[in-house]
C-alpha cells in the first residue's frame, strides 16, 4: 500500500522483488486488498483506484466537486474572445462554464446540452444553436446523426469538452458510445479542443473512447492535481491551466 500511495500503480513483478516473496503470495495479498476496496487489479499490476467509471445521472454529478468545477468554469470562460464561435459538449463541468460566461460582445454557441442552452438563454447577446437528436436522460444532452449533421456544416474556434476520464495511455473517454461519437465530430469541427476536468478524472477510464491525447490542446483542472500528473500533461505538449 505504501508503494501504491507513492507511485499510483505498481507491477506484480516489482512487488515480488521489493518484498522478496513469490508472485503467488503477491497475487493472493492483492486479491485480499481488492476485496476490501483498497486497490484495483489490472493486467499484472495494482492501481490505487478503480480506473473504470460507471455512468451516473447529471443530478448526482452536479453534487460532486462543485467548488472545483466552478473554478474550472471561470478559467474556461476567460478564454472566450470577442465575437467568438464555440461549441460546448455535455456534462456538469461545462454547466459551470456556462454559468461563468458574461459576454460583452456577440457570442455564438452551439450546444449539445439542454442545461447549457437554458443557462445561456438569459443573455440576449448570445446566439444559441441547440443541437437536436435523441435525448440522453442521464446527462440531459443530445446524441445521434441529427446533431452530427449540423456540426459538419460549422467551424468553431474552440470546443469545450467535459470528459469522464483522462488516461495518458488510452486517451480521453466518456461512459456512452453515442456521446463519444458526437464528441469526435465536435473535435473535427473545432480549431482547439479544451478539456474541462476536475483532478479526480485523471487516471480514469470511461467505457467509450473519444480521442487520443494528441487531440487535446488545453486541459483546465483544479489545484488537486498531483505534480506527477502535471509533468505528464506538460511532457505531452498540452497546455495546462490550474484553476485556484
Amino acid at each position: 500500500m505504501e508503494a501504491l500511495i507513492k507511485y499510483g500503480s505498481v507491477q506484480v513483478s516489482d512487488l515480488v522483488t521489493m518484498l522478496d516473496v513469490s508472485a503467488v503470495t503477491v497475487r493472493k495479498d492483492l486479491t485480499d486488498l481488492e476485496k476490501s476496496d483498497r486497490l484495483y487489479r489490472s493486467h499484472g499490476k495494482a492501481v490505487l483506484i478503480n480506473p473504470y467509471i460507471n455512468n451516473r445521472s447529471v443530478s448526482v454529478k452536479e453534487k460532486l466537486a462543485t467548488d472545483e468545477k466552478h473554478a474550472i468554469g471561470r478559467e474556461a470562460a476567460r478564454l472566450i474572445t470577442r465575437d467568438d464561435s464555440i461549441v460546448i459538449a455535455s456534462g456538469t463541468t461545462v454547466h459551470a462554464l456556462a454559468r461563468n460566461i458574461q459576454p460583452i460582445h456577440r457570442l455564438t454557441v452551439v450546444s449539445a446540452s439542454l442545461a447549457v442552452s437554458n443557462i445561456l438563454s438569459q443573455h440576449e447577446n448570445i446566439d444559441i444553436i441547440q443541437l437536436g437528436g435523441m435525448l440522453r436522460h442521464s446527462s440531459l444532452s443530445v446524441v445521434g446523426d441529427y446533431a452530427a449533421d449540423v456540426l459538419a456544416q460549422c467551424s468553431f474556434s474552440k470546443l469545450y469538452l467535459g470528459v469522464d476520464g483522462i488516461d495518458f495511455d488510452y486517451g480521453i473517454t466518456t461512459t456512452e458510445m453515442r456521446e463519444a461519437a458526437l464528441n469526435q465530430k465536435m473535435i473535427a469541427a473545432a480549431q482547439r479542443t479544451i478539456v474541462l476536468a476536475d483532478s479526480s478524472k485523471f487516471g480514469r477510464r470511461g467505457f467509450a473512447k473519444i480521442a487520443d491525447m494528441d487531440a487535446v490542446d488545453i486541459i483546465i483542472t483544479d489545484s488537486g492535481i498531483s505534480p506527477k500528473v502535471v509533468k505528464k500533461v506538460e511532457d505531452l505538449g498540452i497546455e495546462l491551466i490550474i484553476a485556484q
